[in-house]
């Protein structure tokens, strides 16, 4: 069965689209640990990081710089952090956090953020790019 992230990136589920190009996606995460959390993720479905063979490696990495230079043009904080752990969906993601406090690193931390601010924060990423 496709995991969420590839019924995504299908279209199938909406979300709020960064990016993507030929091999990759990028969408926020709607459970953010800060405004402007996106999660880049292979459109090939591969369950762990270390299973991507070297090439699709390098881009999704690429893939992910990329958006992070753009999220950190367009939202106020001190860095954007790069996290793979991969427990909750068996697809490979990296999670970019914008980071003001190591507590918006730890995953305990989350913003509920209303449809018409994603959307604003999507636009402002997505026009740095």
């Amino acid at each position: 069965m496709a995991s969420i992230f590839t019924r995504i990136i299908q279209g199938e589920i909406p979300c709020y689209k960064i990016a993507e190009d030929a091999d990759n996606f990028a969408f926020l995460d709607i459970n953010p640990n800060s405004a402007g959390h996106t999660l880049c993720v292979p459109k090939q479905e591969v369950d762990k990081i270390t299973d991507l063979d070297p090439e699709a490696y390098d881009s999704l990495m690429r893939f992910s710089r990329r958006v992070a230079v753009a999220i950190d043009e367009a939202v106020d904080c001190l860095r954007v952090g790069f996290t793979v752990i991969g427990l909750e969906v068996p697809h490979v993601h990296v999670h970019l956090i914008p980071l003001n406090s190591m507590a918006d690193a730890t995953f305990q931390k989350k913003e509920k953020l209303s449809p018409e601010v994603f959307e604003a924060i999507a636009g402002k990423i997505r026009a740095k790019l």
